[in-house]
């Protein structure tokens, strides 16, 4: 089987199900970030012994995202032939992953304002691919269907990756050195009504 196959040379590609679209369409930019967030999964699992408890929990995820990959390209008057947990996002898959969130917390000290990623390569992976997991929740909003558990799925997500980054650090270096703190308002000053108490600036 060849790799390529020219049909994308007019600057589409199909869809799951059948149907073309443009490759700058919503659901394809959508589809994109969703695919690089998972290759920066793929980068943070990398780091990680194989079989371990990170890996397995990666690996779950980098799966969940292709069922997410599948419901957001297929086309609108064709979702009816999408199968829950296999190409469509379930609020079950939503909701597994908020106990991974309260088990992981309670592992680590929480930071009490924002951190620098890149303790070590693992928790700077998952940050990285935080960042990309956020982008894709902008990118999903424009193409998520009415009752889609698409955008709530990438916005649990992106808290777990968060939390994972943070249990996998150990410790966190906070983003305000000691010299520096006198030049940023405290949050006693107002600043919690500027920034979010989780290091994560959005919610």
């Amino acid at each position: 089987m060849k790799i390529y196959t020219r049909k994308g040379d007019d600057g589409t590609t199909g869809l799951l199900y059948g149907g073309r679209v443009g490759k700058d369409s919503p659901a394809m930019t959508a589809c994109g970030d969703v695919d690089e967030a998972q290759a920066a999964l793929g980068l943070a699992r990398a780091t990680a012994e194989r079989g371990s408890e990170l890996d397995d929990l990666v690996v779950g995820l980098q799966r969940d995202l292709w069922v997410l990959m599948a419901e957001v390209a297929t086309a609108p008057d064709r979702r009816d032939r999408l199968v829950a947990g296999q190409t469509l996002v379930t609020a079950d898959m939503v909701e597994r992953l908020e106990p991974l969130i309260d088990d992981l917390t309670t592992r680590f000290e929480a930071p009490t304002e924002f951190v620098l990623p890149g303790q070590t390569p693992t928790a700077a992976g998952l940050d990285l691919a935080r960042t990309v997991v956020r982008r894709a929740e902008r990118s999903a909003i424009a193409v998520a269907r009415p009752g889609s558990h698409v955008v709530p799925y990438l916005n649990r997500l992106s808290d777990l990756l968060w939390t994972m980054a943070r249990w996998q650090e150990g410790r966190a270096l906070p983003a305000r050195s000691e010299g520096a703190a006198q030049a940023l308002p405290s949050r006693s000053e107002g600043a919690a009504q500027a920034l979010p108490s989780r290091p994560d600036p959005q919610e």
